[in-house]
């Protein structure tokens, strides 16, 4: 979240950036709220030092009914002051809702629209569209006639939105795992396995909404557990509370994990296949930085996105994502959408995200510099290497051939043992 001094003394500043990402939030009463907690804590811390003052007053006399005077006087500032702590600890509760609501601010380049129909494409991937000598099927046709997934077993078993990868997928999966943990740990990040739960305040921390009418999340009943959206939110939870050395960053981690989203809301094409689902496999990228380290590592990220697809042999697109379909803690996100043939449209493969110290100040993550008084709010940075689901979508249609059979892109064929999956008898 915004520092409360920064909200108060560049209100118009966050108040056009509130309406250049579409968040509404009611900052004229976070300000009232603001000032009626500050004069209400220098009320209370007056009548603390009077506490003080009538405390020595009663140690030094000697007269009874003197001492009995104090002590009401004393009774009476210790009450009001009780008085004041609760409107004090009302105030801070709606005043802390609201701020948790105000978006971080954007990064000065990035496009001002209302909705992804406003991102900016900056570039393309290395590898051209293919082309086709036949109508190209989408990945629901191919995995079936491939049988490499289970539809209607996951629904029997779980829901719509869940699925069994069969066969030559389930080495697929692994392959791209492996792939993009040896081009990440070759560039010195440190490879997790996280938890696929995380406590509600570090969800809370990172961003994520764990309970109520617009949650994404699946949350445990009965404890403050939910299942995880994506390792950034058990990544970024890490450091929560803790301080690092300065001397440690840049500190770069990779991690697999289970992804679970409700996709409340989610409908049309998006929602055929293995496009948009309940559970995914997802190799994350994260970082801890210095503040002044976060913009060059938001491009290195990108760049290792697009290294990562470029080696799968996929055409894509980089768009620079507008404010009004920035996350709440993104300064600025660039997107990877890769052409999906069956689909006939790009969609959203890979995401990446420079979130300042909106993150750290949520949950407290800090730096401290050698020969220095204090601590240091550290900058965080999210960005996806592999999300499985989606990467599958993208080989299977782009390496589709006019037999049926799928050609295994090169770099994954170590893993996955042959170079084509053939259709089924």
């Amino acid at each position: 979240m915004l520092d409360r001094r920064f909200i108060l003394e560049n209100l118009e500043k966050v108040r056009e950036n509130c309406r250049n990402r579409n968040v509404h939030v009611d900052l004229d009463r976070f300000v009232a709220l603001e000032q009626e907690r500050r004069r209400l804590q220098a009320e209370l811390e007056e009548l603390n030092r009077q506490a003080n003052q009538i405390a020595q007053r009663m140690a030094r006399t000697q007269d009874p009914a003197q001492k009995d005077a104090l002590r009401e006087e004393g009774r009476l500032v210790r009450q009001k002051a009780a008085e004041i702590q609760d409107r004090l600890a009302t105030i801070e509760a709606e005043a802390s809702a609201i701020h948790r609501m105000i978006p971080n601010m954007t990064h000065p380049d990035a496009p001002v629209g209302p909705d992804s129909q406003s991102n900016r494409v900056i570039g393309y991937g290395r590898t051209p569209k293919p082309e086709f000598n036949f109508p190209p099927r989408d990945h629901v046709e191919i995995a079936q006639m491939l049988d490499l997934i289970d539809f209607e077993g996951g629904a029997r078993v779980t829901g719509h939105g869940f699925y069994f990868l069969k066969n030559e997928a389930v080495l697929l999966e692994l392959a791209l795992q492996r792939y993009a943990l040896d081009i990440l740990m070759e560039e010195g990040f440190t490879p997790m396995i996280t938890p696929d739960l995380a406590r509600n305040h570090i969800l809370e921390g990172i961003g994520f909404i764990p309970r109520g009418p617009e949650t994404q999340i699946y949350s445990i009943e009965g404890t403050d557990l939910s299942l995880i959206a994506t390792a950034e939110i058990t990544l970024g939870g890490l450091l929560a509370g803790q301080v690092i050395d300065a001397d440690l960053l840049p500190l770069k981690l990779c991690g697999i994990s289970h992804c679970f989203r409700t996709e409340a809301g989610a409908h049309g094409r998006a929602t055929r296949g293995i496009y948009r689902v309940h559970q995914f496999t997802k190799v994350e990228m994260f970082a801890f930085t210095l503040p002044e380290q976060s913009d060059a590592m938001l491009e290195y990220f990108r760049e290792l996105e697009c290294r990562i697809f470029d080696g799968l042999g996929i055409h894509y697109r980089v768009v620079d994502t507008a404010t009004g379909d920035l996350g709440g803690p993104a300064y600025r996100k660039y997107d990877l959408e890769a052409w999906m043939p069956g689909r006939g449209e790009y969609g959203e493969v890979t995401s990446t995200s420079n979130c300042t110290d909106y993150q750290a100040r949520r949950l407290d993550a800090r730096y401290k510099v050698k020969g220095e008084k204090g601590t240091r709010l550290l900058h965080t940075l999210n960005g996806t290497a592999i999300a499985i689901s989606r990467a599958l979508v993208a080989i299977l249609e782009n390496y589709q051939q006019a037999d049926g059979s799928v050609v295994i892109p090169e770099v994954l064929r170590p893993w996955v043992g042959k170079d084509r999956i053939l259709p089924k008898d």
